[in-house]
């Protein structure tokens, strides 16, 4: 029984590593993890302290586990049944594509990496490329909001610098769930949103098992009370309005909603910009009338040089102004209490009008107005003509944002950011536009035609070709 053993090295080797791994795991990984979870507690509760909405215990829960509460959540058991019945594979191979979906959607919050880089890097950022306003702020309506409803920012989509802008001016607010399209799924830009609390969704999907897994996770954020942040317009803008809703997101809230539950307030965020950063990708794609972004990777890489080059050289101009607004929320409660023929589709009109009514008029969009469909026009024209579009949105209760309040300013400010970019050119006092940048002068000014083309009644802007039957 003690005479010794003579083993072969690499079998000692093998033995000490299995020795390893078992301590490892029964004693050293667990109060590892659960050092790292007292640190974690001990952030989270630092940050509830200053939040206007703190972070609730659903954000927090570990990502497999939430994984198995949606995987096995008994709406997404009746849709696994139904998707075995109707392709006729087994209930086992459905339930297993049910959790790889769930896998696919569950974000793995990180409270560190999101107060302790994401707002960081999205306030440097924001204020690096652009001067950042607020416009309008409905503070005592926004202050009344019951602190035990779901916030949800309602926006409309410009850019893809919109995440950067809200998230940031939301940072003193809660941490934002944000519900990210196929492009963001590229390691390791996919592991910091993830990691952000957003979740991918798959925008074109229409498989019923894929939709019932999103739909009962984003149920279950609601219900928790998860501060989230939706685009209904369901991608950017490629004509510079704000465009129809598409009702996914928005009809999996409403349809999880019941009376006497916790209430869920729609805040509408208005969303301005002197210059969209895409906007010449996004005015291709409308002209071809295929939603397909044809910048490739080199010119992306060549425009991020440019302007490292330009800020190194200290030659870095801002982009101009980007303005937010925040609306007067809408809760869901008090909505459905009326009457309705299809409760989603209105709800959905009316948060669009909202946001719609409450884009900020900035100095490119004001001149690019007045510029219409000209090419050539004398500059005391263009003056006078943007003085005449400041006046009509004024009295139209048009929140605008133009240098010292003067039209003129606004004028010279437009000129020099659309000059930088040789979109116009100014020859002695007249105004040109090449040819080729026809289409940017109209994105630049579709908020403004959007604002005139409103009833002079009501108040509310038009959506072209909006239906309230259109789902996605």
């Amino acid at each position: 029984m003690f005479h010794p053993v003579t083993l072969p090295l690499w079998l000692f080797v093998l033995i000490l590593v299995f020795a390893g791994v078992t301590f490892a795991s029964h004693f050293l990984f667990p109060s590892v993890r659960w050092f790292f979870r007292r640190r974690v507690e001990r952030v989270v509760e630092r940050l509830n302290a200053r939040l206007d909405r703190p972070i609730e215990p659903f954000k927090l829960m570990a990502r497999p586990d939430m994984i198995v509460r949606l995987t096995h959540d008994p709406k997404v058991a009746e849709a696994i049944v139904a998707e075995a019945e109707a392709t006729g594979t087994p209930e086992t191979v459905q339930l297993e594509r049910a959790r790889r979906y769930a896998r696919e959607i569950v974000p793995a919050f990180s409270a560190t990496v999101y107060f302790g880089f994401a707002t960081r890097a999205a306030k440097w950022l924001a204020r690096l490329v652009y001067r950042v306003r607020i416009g309008q702020f409905d503070t005592g309506a926004l202050a009344a909001i019951d602190r035990r409803a779901t916030v949800v920012f309602v926006m409309n989509h410009r850019s893809n610098m919109d995440y950067v802008l809200v998230t940031y001016l939301a940072a003193d607010r809660s941490a934002l769930s944000y519900a990210v399209g196929e492009w963001a799924r590229v390691w390791p830009l996919s592991w910091l949103i993830r990691a952000s609390g957003a979740y991918f969704i798959r925008r074109k999907s229409g498989n019923p098992l894929y939709r019932r897994v999103l739909a009962r996770y984003v149920q279950m954020a609601a219900a928790e009370g998860v501060t989230q942040a939706i685009f209904p317009e369901g991608g950017l803008s490629l004509d510079g309005r704000v465009g129809r809703p598409k009702l996914g997101i928005l009809s999996y809230i409403a349809d999880g909603w019941r009376t006497g539950g916790r209430d869920v307030v729609f805040v509408p965020v208005s969303l301005a910009y002197d210059r969209v950063i895409e906007d010449r990708v996004l005015t291709a794609a409308h002209a071809t009338g295929v939603r397909r972004f044809r910048a490739s990777f080199g010119s992306i890489l060549m425009f991020v040089g440019r302007q490292v080059g330009r800020l190194l050289t200290g030659r870095f101009e801002k982009f101009g102004v980007a303005s937010v607004s925040f609306g007067t929320p809408l809760s869901l409660a008090d909505f459905m209490a009326g009457p309705h023929d299809d409760a989603t589709a209105e709800l959905a009109g009316e948060l669009m009008r909202r946001i719609a009514r409450n884009v900020t008029v900035l100095p490119v969009p004001l001149l690019c107005a007045a510029i219409g469909e000209a090419t050539d026009l004398p500059l005391a024209e263009v003056r006078a003509r943007a003085a005449d579009l400041a006046h009509r949105l004024d009295r139209a209760g048009v929140h605008l944002d133009l240098p010292d309040a003067s039209p003129d300013a606004a004028v010279d400010r437009a000129l020099d950011i659309l000059s930088l970019r040789k979109i116009v050119r100014r020859e002695g006092d007249r105004v040109l536009v090449p040819p080729k940048d026809r289409a940017l002068i109209g994105f630049y000014a579709a908020p403004v035609r959007q604002h005139l083309c409103a009833p002079a009644a009501s108040n509310e802007p038009e959506f072209a070709e909006f239906s309230p039957n259109l789902r996605s």
